[in-house]
């Protein structure tokens, strides 16, 4: 499955250490304790690393959310039917949707990717169409997708990244939407970390005790069928993936080839950048995991990339939300950092 896959190959671009160096040594020579603004300090000095300045920004944000329908809904494993799907992507582009409340409150530019779903939503302003088909295959049955598209998936997530780094943005949110992803999450995470499905597998939407066995048994059988393939983390997305979470892989690894900051949200953005990394390890230094989602298996999932979320708020609501909540705390961070006076300049003696 190499055709039209060779960008995958670019390395990642390099991060900084000279700027994040002048970060950290600014860090010490601001008015204050030092160590005593904690995680704020830590991430002023990333952020600096990965956008090259001694002064990082969090001021101009994308947001990105991919949307696409998955035929294991046929197993009955979500509260919601799939026509839903399509009616959020409607109230995405009206602008009802908790993401897009949340990117006016960030004053951050938004664009969905409609990758196929049952119901067609139609033409609408602010989503770009990218007609995959109605939705992926029951992976029950065979896999979710075929190679050609699970390559213009991963595409499509490219494409997007590239069109948030032209228009200048410092930090990417990648959101997603789609009735059964939480299920094909749990799936993939359970492939990619060689780990039984009920580690892995929450309520999603709703789900009730009943309902979430149900969701494992199907993963299992899901499971038992593609097992000789998932060696392969390509393999493992094509079999066990979805068009949005193989999009959120692409635009994870575009950044990163960029040097485009990536906030992470929880468990289906957090399982995609888990594929991103297996497919291109060099994405891991540009993604910023945001928060602790409160489906069971983000745990599993942010252990494997060595992470820590930057809060923890009960939140499963996706969309890209959970990252978007923790832009004002980035925010502060990079004022923190570039605005608070120096020792020297506010003519404090350096021994507090």
């Amino acid at each position: 499955m190499n055709q039209g896959l060779e960008w995958l190959d670019v390395p990642a671009a390099a991060l900084d250490e000279a700027a994040g160096a002048a970060a950290l040594a600014r860090q010490q020579v601001l008015t204050k304790p030092r160590g005593s603004l904690g995680r704020l300090e830590e991430l002023a000095v990333r952020l600096a690393a990965m956008q090259g300045t001694e002064r990082p920004r969090a001021e101009r944000i994308a947001i990105v959310v991919f949307a696409g329908d998955h035929g294991v809904a046929a197993e009955g494993i979500s509260a919601f039917p799939q026509s839903v799907t399509a009616e959020m992507i409607k109230n995405f582009a009206r602008g009802g949707a908790g993401i897009s409340v949340a990117a006016r409150a960030l004053g951050a530019t938004m664009e969905i990717v409609d990758l196929g779903t049952v119901v067609d939503p139609g033409a609408l302003a602010g989503v770009v169409r990218c007609d995959l088909g109605p939705g992926t295959a029951n992976f029950v049955a065979g896999p979710a997708m075929d190679e050609h598209q699970c390559a213009r998936a991963l595409a499509a997530g490219r494409h997007a990244a590239e069109r948030t780094r032209l228009a200048g943005a410092d930090l990417f949110i990648g959101g997603e939407m789609g009735i059964g992803n939480t299920t094909v999450s749990a799936g993939l995470a359970s492939a990619l970390l060689s780990l039984d499905p009920e580690a892995l597998a929450g309520p999603g939407t709703g789900l009730d005790a009943g309902g979430i066995a149900h969701k494992v048994a199907v993963l299992r059988r899901a499971l038992a069928h593609h097992r000789d393939h998932l060696d392969d983390p390509r393999e493992a997305l094509r079999r066990l993936g979805g068009f949005e979470i193989a999009a959120l892989a692409g635009s994870y690894i575009a950044c990163a080839q960029m040097g485009l900051p990536v906030l992470v949200d929880g468990f289906i953005s957090s399982t995609a950048a888990l594929a991103a990394t297996r497919l291109h390890p060099g994405t891991r230094d540009w993604l910023i995991l945001t928060h602790a989602s409160a489906e069971p298996g983000h745990r599993r999932v942010v252990e494997a990339l060595d992470a820590r979320p930057l809060l923890d708020l009960g939140m499963r609501l996706g969309e890209g939300s959970g990252a978007a909540v923790a832009v004002p705390l980035l925010r502060m961070a990079c004022a923190l950092h570039n605005e608070m006076a120096t020792f020297a300049e506010a003519e404090v003696s350096p021994q507090m």
